[in-house]
């Protein structure tokens, strides 16, 4: 059977990566989780002190400092995926945090970071057999990947759905504070000037607002398993 591409833009904590944890294990695919890419630029930057008290990035600096910024995937056997490392040291759970959370696009946004990643992602993605999930896959990354999908809800199931997640990592956080992040991330994200986020005009749009997980699976399954046997 032929092996695709498969892109899930989408909004924040609308679901894109478990969903395409899911896909990926299903099709026996390798899982490109370019959100975490992100968030360990953003881990580097604050460990840099690149980002002040007010939450402004240091442009230049962080451009300068770009070549000393080492991303690789490692497969977790306790997780079941693959998971990001920064400098060679897992960082998945620090790139998680609130913190992280809250300047991550203001690092997103710089065009020679999105460059960098975006050139990996593409090196990654042109083998097949990927499954990939962020804000500008199916549109600047992966544009002719073979399946692509674009995830929403409104801002009151995304808005809970990361809150749990953050409560059961432990972190203490308020649900107002969640929510407003996501509305100022959907912001940058949707009004920068390099890759914003956009929903690819061939893309299935899946609003999950009220669908369980398994709905969505099974709706998304499906739409690959057309593909790979068209």
């Amino acid at each position: 059977m032929k092996r695709i591409s498969i892109a899930i833009d989408g909004l924040s904590a609308s679901g894109k990566s478990t969903l395409a944890q899911g896909l990926a294990k299903a099709l026996n695919y390798i899982y490109i989780d370019t959100g975490a890419m992100y968030r360990a630029v953003t881990l580097f930057a604050l460990r840099e002190k690149l980002i002040d008290h007010d939450g402004n990035l240091n442009v230049s600096g962080m451009v300068e400092a770009l070549p000393r910024v080492y991303l690789t995937f490692r497969f977790n056997p306790g997780s079941g995926r693959s998971e990001i490392c920064l400098s060679g040291r897992n960082v998945e759970k620090e790139i998680r945090s609130h913190e992280v959370s809250r300047h991550v696009s203001v690092v997103a946004r710089v065009p020679e970071v999105r460059e960098k990643l975006v050139l990996a992602q593409r090196r990654m993605g042109e083998v097949g057999g990927v499954v990939m999930d962020g804000r500008d896959i199916g549109t600047v990354v992966l544009p002719e990947a073979e399946v692509k999908f674009f995830m929403t809800a409104d801002l009151e199931a995304r808005g809970r759905r990361r809150f749990d997640e953050l409560v059961r990592r432990g972190r203490s956080v308020s649900l107002e504070a969640v929510q407003a992040n996501l509305l100022e991330r959907d912001q940058i994200d949707s009004t920068r000037d390099h890759s914003p986020l956009l929903q690819a005009e061939d893309a299935i749009v899946i609003d999950n607002s009220n669908l369980s997980i398994e709905e969505q699976f099974d709706h998304m399954m499906g739409c690959v398993q057309q593909v790979l046997h068209a």
